[in-house]
């Protein structure tokens, strides 16, 4: 298991110093100048300087903060609506179809309106994010409590269970594994979330760097934002998969 622990983690660095080569390759071979594609000891500068200033810091801590008030905001929503829609036909009946239509509007064409309605700050970033995970985790919901078959619902009747008892002893556990994929996935797209509200109106966080490097013709400024938004993707990705695993891994024992 060791073993194959290491040689997953050789690989990776094997493909990341492949990819290092490559952009290097690239901009070699092109003759490409520094605004169209710096080189990767460049970006590296770039990154350390924006560490050391501590400008990094507070543009990636406003995002991730935008991030995780979105997605909780979001799962929580979805959360209790995709239990409606699942034990409700009529709830399902009154309801789906205009959640099925919202999700024909781009997030990006609703973010000015929120900007408009709920001003520059926080709070329309964080109702960016909740958007644009709403229907994954509402989706996976529906699926987790509808999973749950109807032989072990009567015996929860037999058992003379309560509504709550039922809820929390068979629902939840059932809908868990569904629901935590869910949210692996709304992790990742609640980063989107945040950049596309911040591109729409914002003096701060990781979407608003990335606007200030394309005026400024800063390609390794885009590059450091970019690169940062990827990690704080994988990180939230992880935890929620790390979560995942130490609560279903105790489900088993």
């Amino acid at each position: 298991m060791r073993r194959w622990h290491i040689s997953r983690i050789g690989l990776a660095l094997l493909g990341f110093a492949s990819f290092l080569a490559l952009w290097q390759g690239v901009i070699l071979l092109g003759g490409y100048p520094p605004f169209i594609l710096p080189s990767p000891w460049t970006t590296v500068e770039r990154l350390r300087s924006l560490l050391a200033d501590g400008s990094l810091w507070f543009h990636a801590g406003v995002t991730l903060q935008e991030v995780l008030a979105g997605l909780g905001l979001g799962t929580l929503v979805a959360t209790f609506l995709g239990y409606g829609l699942a034990r409700s036909p009529m709830v399902e009946r009154l309801l789906a179809p205009y959640i099925v239509a919202s999700q024909s509007v781009p997030v990006i064409a609703v973010a000015p309106l929120l900007v408009i309605w709920f001003g520059t700050g926080l709070l329309s970033k964080v109702l960016v994010c909740a958007l644009i995970v709403f229907f994954p985790i509402l989706v996976n919901t529906v699926i987790g409590v509808r999973s749950v078959g109807q032989d072990l619902r009567d015996l929860m009747r037999t058992l003379e269970a309560s509504r709550w008892q039922t809820i929390w002893l068979l629902e939840v556990p059932a809908a868990l594994p569904v629901l935590l994929g869910g949210l692996k996935m709304g992790a990742t797209l609640a980063v989107i979330g945040a950049v596309v509200g911040e591109f729409v109106a914002s003096d701060r966080g990781l979407g608003y760097l990335l606007k200030q490097g394309q005026q400024l013709y800063d390609t390794s400024l885009v590059f450091v934002g970019i690169g940062t938004l990827v990690a704080m993707a994988q990180m939230l990705y992880g935890a929620v998969a790390l979560a995942e695993r130490v609560v279903l891994g105790k489900r088993e024992m």
